[in-house]
């Protein structure tokens, strides 16, 4: 793992980054705020509605902003987050919170892939969801919400190992 670290602080775009003046890891740090924002923001609307919140409120017109503002956050988040470990990506070493959090994110990636291809999903709006389809968009949005909120959680937790 150690190997793996190092390699990412030595590429080209560590090198880069650190070269690239004091004001670059706080810019990177502003711009992960925001896109993480963004995801977690619009995550937390979606998936409170899968878990039956609002139910007067279309899921179809629901998903209609979030789901373009999450993944714009979650595009942000990922490249400022690359960007960021680069720097100074041996000082991770150790900390099981940089594990817990990609796992985390892969936990939400898989969800979102498997969100997708659910025949609920793809009907949102077009008709009556039965109890078994509104169950398992229940059980998407309350993995999302665990997976979103814990990688949110260790991401934060990183500075304090």
């Amino acid at each position: 793992m150690l190997e793996l670290l190092s390699a990412i602080e030595g590429s080209a775009l560590g090198n880069a980054l650190r070269a690239a003046g004091v004001w670059t890891y706080g810019l990177l740090n502003l711009g992960h705020v925001l896109g993480l924002s963004l995801l977690i923001g619009s995550v937390v609307l979606l998936d409170l509605r899968l878990l039956g919140a609002w139910r007067e409120t279309p899921l179809a017109a629901l998903a209609r902003p979030t789901v373009p503002l999450a993944g714009a956050g979650l595009a942000i988040a990922l490249a400022t987050g690359v960007c960021m470990v680069s720097v100074n990506a041996t000082e991770y070493y150790g900390n099981p919170f940089l594990l817990l959090k990609f796992g985390a994110i892969g936990l939400g990636l898989a969800n979102i892939a498997v969100v997708l291809r659910l025949p609920a999903w793809r009907a949102k709006g077009e008709r009556e969801l039965s109890a078994p389809e509104r169950r398992q968009l229940a059980i998407a949005g309350a993995v999302s919400l665990v997976a979103w909120l814990t990688a949110l959680t260790c991401g934060r937790m990183l500075g304090y190992w």
